[in-house]
C-alpha cells in the first residue's frame, strides 16, 4: 500500500512520530480571551502544569468555534464577554453544527453568567484574576473527567469500525460529481479525498474537483468501500491509498498530506489518531 511505503521511507519523520507518542497522556487545551493581558496571564499560569498542552490561543468567539472544530481540544478556557460571539454563544454555535464538545472552563470578571454557563454544561467557572490555587482545583477536576472520557474511547472495540461491511451491494464504484455545470461519472478509486463545508461536499480527485449530490459525509462514506475510504476527521473522508505523507502536528496529533495537485494537508482527529497509530503498527 502506498500509504505505508511512503511513511516508512522517511526515517527521520518516522522517528519523530515515535518520539511524539512516548510521553505521558496530555490534555490538549485552547485559551480564548479578547483581552491580551488576561490571555497571557492564563497561559503563563498553565505552564506550571506540564500535562496541559496549549494548542492555540484565540481572541474572539468566532475564532474559538473555528479552532475547536479544527483542533478538537480536550479543554477550552473561554472568556464570557467577547466581541462578535460571546462565550455562551460559542457553545450554542458548536451544538448547532453538531460538533462534539470539549470540556469548557469559563473565565470572566463577572459572576452573573454562572447559572447560564452551568446550564450549558460548563465544567467550571473562574473569576478573574484567576488564582493559581483555584486553577489547580479546576485542572484536577478536568483531569479526572478527561481521563474517564479517554478511557471510554479506548474501550470501544476496534472491530466495530467496519460496520458497513454487511452491505457490500451498496458500495459504489462510480460517483456523480458536478463540475462547471457538467455531471461527471467517475471511478471511486480516483477520489483522493472529500470534504464538507456549510452542507456542501467537495470531492477532489486526480484530475478533477467538483461537488457531490450526497448531503452528508456519512452518507457518502456508507456508499464506498470502508477498507479504502477513511473518515479521519468530521469534515474529511480520505482514500488511504492516496495518502502521500504523515506529518506530526503539535505534540500528539497528525496531519495527512494527500496526493492531489495542491498536496492538501488534512487534520486527523484525536479519536482517529488511535486508528492511525494502529495502521502504522506504532
Amino acid at each position: 500500500m502506498r500509504f505505508q511505503q511512503t511513511v516508512f521511507s522517511n526515517p527521520r519523520r518516522y522517528t519523530n512520530i515515535l518520539m511524539s507518542q512516548r510521553g505521558t497522556t496530555t490534555i490538549s487545551a485552547l485559551v480564548v480571551d479578547d483581552e491580551q493581558l488576561a490571555r497571557e496571564e492564563l497561559v503563563y499560569q498553565l505552564k506550571d502544569f506540564p500535562e496541559i498542552e496549549i494548542l492555540e490561543v484565540g481572541t474572539n468567539g468566532l475564532e474559538a468555534v473555528q479552532l475547536i472544530e479544527s483542533l478538537e481540544p480536550d479543554l477550552v478556557f473561554l472568556d464570557v464577554q467577547m466581541p462578535g460571539l460571546d462565550g455562551l454563544g460559542v457553545i450554542r454555535a458548536l451544538r448547532e453544527k453538531g460538533v462534539a464538545l470539549p470540556y469548557f472552563v469559563f473565565s470572566t470578571a463577572h459572576d452573573e453568567y454562572a447559572v447560564e454557563a452551568f446550564r450549558l454544561e460548563a465544567m467550571d467557572y473562574l473569576l478573574k484574576p484567576v488564582e493559581k490555587e483555584r486553577l489547580e482545583v479546576t485542572l484536577q477536576r478536568a483531569r479526572r473527567e478527561i481521563e474517564t472520557r479517554h478511557a471510554a474511547e479506548v474501550r470501544v472495540p476496534e472491530p466495530a469500525a467496519p460496520a458497513p461491511a454487511p452491505k457490500p451491494t451498496l458500495q459504489r464504484t462510480k460517483l456523480l460529481v458536478r463540475s462547471n455545470s457538467r455531471n461527471l461519472i467517475l471511478d471511486a478509486h480516483e477520489v483522493i479525498y472529500a470534504t464538507i463545508d456549510d452542507g456542501l461536499i467537495t470531492i477532489v480527485g486526480t484530475h478533477f474537483e467538483g461537488h457531490s449530490n450526497y448531503r452528508t459525509i456519512e452518507e457518502l462514506q456508507s456508499n464506498l468501500d470502508p477498507n479504502v475510504f477513511w473518515r479521519v476527521h468530521r469534515s474529511y473522508l480520505v482514500n488511504i491509498n492516496r495518502i502521500r505523507e504523515v506529518i506530526p502536528w503539535f505534540k500528539s496529533s497528525f496531519q495527512l498530506r494527500m496526493d492531489d495537485k495542491k498536496q492538501t494537508e488534512i487534520p486527523v482527529s484525536r479519536i482517529q489518531t488511535k486508528r492511525l497509530r494502529s495502521m502504522l503498527k506504532l
